[in-house]
């Protein structure tokens, strides 16, 4: 039975590599991440705001409950939290961007991995996608010589089956290695120009492949070994498919930008918009 599986597995990579990425139902909600209130940072307050009217909306408050005045003079971690999330000085979105069309807003906001003085930029992504493989080098012209000096740029493999889970395997390997900078753009290029797809009917076989491709690319048995099944790229994995999950995630490549927005080339239209887009939203999120 779980040959067959990844029999399936395999075919299902072939054909979304020629046809490119399908879409796919929407994930299941994460445990955890939904709430019975709307999250304080998702709610939509009026531009010019004050952390109080922020609170106020937030929460529900009427005059007869403690003031929002209070809580947001540092009462509350409400509060607290509405003042680090908010910019000091918002950089507003341009109106030519709208939302629901060229990018969604995630509900809840997920939390990022980056300081507060850093808007963090996520492409979740799939070796074996064909329009992945077609972005890649614009991401790659914008991450070394576009983006602001404020956007950390990031990826994360998207986790929806077994096959997904293997090349996902493979990008963490990379990176505990420290190659990931030297061989990212090499693995698409052996699966979209090689047709090899580094993955095998099981997962014996694909990291068999594996193995074979990172030799040739100067990665020795002992790395290799010492790597591929550590605790570091397992506790990675789960990660990706928890974002994979409350991303929501139904086709790739998709940018998040600072756990708030979600867009993608269908959305803004074009490549070069995709970056015009995620520059403006990464600027309206910067705190100055």
């Amino acid at each position: 039975m779980k040959r067959s599986i990844w029999v399936f597995g395999a075919t299902f990579a072939v054909a979304a590599v020629i046809a490119g990425c399908n879409r796919h139902p929407p994930p299941a909600a994460d445990k955890g991440t939904a709430s019975a209130r709307p999250s304080v940072a998702a709610v939509a307050v009026a531009p010019g705001a004050t952390p109080a009217a922020v609170v106020e909306k937030a929460v529900g408050m009427t005059e007869e409950s403690e003031s929002a005045a209070d809580l947001a003079a540092g009462l509350s971690p409400i509060a607290a939290a509405v003042a680090a999330n908010t910019p000091a000085t918002a950089t507003p979105i341009p109106a030519k961007w709208v939302e629901g069309k060229s990018f969604t807003t995630l509900v809840p906001v997920q939390p990022t991995s980056v300081g507060p003085d850093k808007v963090e930029v996520i492409e979740v992504f799939w070796y074996g996608c064909g329009h992945c493989f077609h972005l890649d080098p614009t991401l790659e012209n914008w991450r070394h010589q576009g983006k602001a000096p404020f956007v950390e740029f990031g990826r994360v493999p998207v986790m929806w089956n077994e096959v997904h889970r293997s090349h996902a395997r493979l990008f963490y390997t990379l990176e505990a290695l420290g190659k990931l900078e030297q061989l990212h753009a090499v693995v698409f290029r052996e699966i979209h120009v090689k047709n090899n797809l580094l993955v095998g009917q099981d997962p014996a076989e694909s990291e068999r492949l594996q193995r074979t491709f990172l030799k040739a690319n100067g990665v020795s048995d002992a790395d290799f070994d010492r790597t591929y099944h550590s605790f570091t790229v397992e506790t990675k994995l789960q990660r990706a498919e928890q974002l994979t999950r409350r991303y929501k995630v139904t086709g790739v490549p998709v940018m998040v930008i600072n756990g708030k927005y979600t867009a993608d080339v269908g959305s803004a239209g074009t490549e070069p918009q995709l970056i015009s887009l995620i520059d403006d939203l990464a600027a309206s999120e910067h705190r100055r």
